[in-house]
């Protein structure tokens, strides 16, 4: 079953896809259709490895070496085979200081945290800028696809582990774990948070969305995994440079996790549900939590897996974290 086919049920612009890795087949990965609330009967070659980003159509891995690179796994499908245009090979990172270099050498496929694109680098290859969160959680860098040979690393002395990074009317903002919204290096606000995650909102606006979470630890487990509670919002207020705390998105769905955090009109797209926050589990350096997943509902302050059997049953045999991704189709 060929990608293309897939998107023809869906014409206007599609809520993003959720990649379930296969419970059995190597290197199998699955696509669910939240909207249709099912399964396609079809299975993407991808590597059985932890995505660190989903931006733009093209998902992000890191390897041994420290290198990133970029796949877009639709267009693979498109021409039938791997070709030039669906592999994207950057630099190598900045490598960990001598005291952490063993560490990282058995977490390599975490050693970025999470990374984002400002455009697609094969249709917009000249506006096209790679962005990472890596190493510790206090580095961030950049580099142009096809250009730099090297990263561009980004003065970090005074974040306190970076969470998340967007691409926002050609600039860029990052927040950390104080909740200070960083842009282009001037910090201009500060709060103690969590683990937050900023959503461009129709180019014009940041949300900043704080997910909160219980943690437990279980028996036989050396480390605690993280359970979801509650969202809150926030919406960046650039006049007087604070966030202001929203209780509702009205007709918007968000889609938060490892990947690019998106924002849905669900008038357009009546299978997702509005003012709530479809979300899979992130956390890289904890002990994964299978069950971390579903859909929080901003009204009810409630969270439901309202996700059809089959889709259940992969999300709970997955190998890997699941990962929102939205498709870009190409002539």
């Amino acid at each position: 079953m060929s990608w293309s086919s897939v998107t023809k049920d869906n014409p206007r612009r599609p809520a993003p896809m959720l990649l379930v890795s296969s419970g059995g087949k190597q290197d199998a990965w699955n696509v669910y259709n939240v909207e249709k609330d099912k399964v396609y009967d079809l299975q993407l070659r991808l590597p059985n490895k932890r995505f660190c980003g989903s931006s733009k159509g093209w998902l992000v891995t890191v390897d041994e070496t420290f290198a990133v690179t970029l796949m877009n796994p639709f267009a693979r499908i498109q021409g039938c085979e791997e070709n030039e245009n669906s592999i994207i090979r950057l630099p190598s990172l900045m490598p960990p200081c001598p005291t952490r270099t063993m560490y990282w050498a058995r977490r390599y496929d975490r050693y970025v945290h999470k990374a984002t694109i400002s455009a697609d680098p094969v249709l917009n290859a000249d506006e096209c800028i790679v962005e990472v969160i890596f190493g510790d959680g206090y580095l961030l860098a950049s580099v142009r696809p096809g250009k730099d040979k090297t990263w561009t690393y980004r003065e970090h002395r005074k974040w306190h582990f970076i969470d998340d990074v967007v691409h926002v009317g050609g600039k860029v903002y990052c927040v950390d774990r104080s909740d200070r919204l960083n842009l282009d290096g001037k910090i201009i606000e500060e709060r103690i948070v969590r683990k937050r995650y900023l959503v461009d909102l129709n180019e014009k606006e940041v949300l900043m969305v704080k997910r909160c979470f219980r943690m437990e630890k279980k028996e036989g487990n050396r480390h605690p995994s993280f359970v979801t509670q509650k969202f809150e919002i926030f919406k960046w207020n650039f006049e007087e440079s604070k966030w202001i705390e929203m209780t509702s998105l009205g007709d918007v769905a968000l889609f938060v996790g490892a990947n690019d955090s998106a924002s849905v009109l669900t008038s357009k797209l009546p299978g997702c549900q509005p003012d709530c926050i479809y979300f899979n589990s992130d956390w890289h350096c904890v002990e994964w939590n299978r069950q971390d997943y579903g859909v929080y509902n901003l009204k009810t302050h409630s969270i439901s897996k309202p996700y059809a059997p089959h889709a259940l049953t992969l999300l709970n045999m997955a190998k890997q974290k699941s990962i929102w991704f939205l498709p870009t189709l190409r002539s």
